[in-house]
């Protein structure tokens, strides 16, 4: 799953919103803002460190003189190395990281399910924006029909057509 950056606010707002009406949690008194930034932290500290690994990668394939096909193989070797999960493992990861912010944070006064129930309501919440990337990857497809995917050609022009597709809808 992708996370937008410019949707990490509605996305914290509504997982901080579901647990609280789910009664799975209770906010210190007037402390709802710091409660959802606490969570928006975690999905910022994450597409941070993403970004960095991509620009590593970047460097490092320049350094090498690697072709751009080698991209997602040396990205990988970085993010094991760093210990950054990626790709699907991503999610599970900030499942995990999502249900400890909520112990740790000094805005929430009391954490009442159990760490399983937490981490199903947060996937919950955040699979509503999980949408948004999965749409653009099926228009995407649907315009690069003529070219074959895993070539070159096709990887950069299937970068450029979500750049594009970002753009016009406001998400990028």
């Amino acid at each position: 799953m992708k996370i937008y950056r410019r949707l990490v606010p509605k996305m914290a707002k509504d997982i901080i919103r579901m647990l609280v009406a789910d009664k799975m949690i209770e906010l210190e008194e007037g402390r709802r803002e710091e409660a959802e930034l606490d969570v928006a932290g975690v999905l910022v500290e994450h597409l941070n460190a993403e970004e960095q690994l991509a620009s590593d990668a970047k460097d490092h394939m320049t350094r090498h003189g690697f072709s751009q096909e080698k991209y997602g193989a040396v990205r990988r070797a970085l993010a094991e190395q760093r210990q950054i999960k990626i790709g699907d493992e991503a999610f599970d990861f900030l499942l995990d990281k999502g249900v400890k912010a909520l112990y740790q944070s000094k805005n929430i006064a009391e954490v009442f399910a159990e760490d399983h129930d937490l981490r199903k309501r947060i996937r919950d919440a955040m699979s509503k924006y999980a949408g948004v990337d999965e749409e653009l990857d099926r228009e995407v497809r649907s315009r690069l029909k003529n070219l074959r995917e895993g070539t070159g050609e096709w990887d950069i022009e299937y970068q450029k057509a979500i750049r594009q597709l970002k753009h016009v809808k406001g998400i990028g």
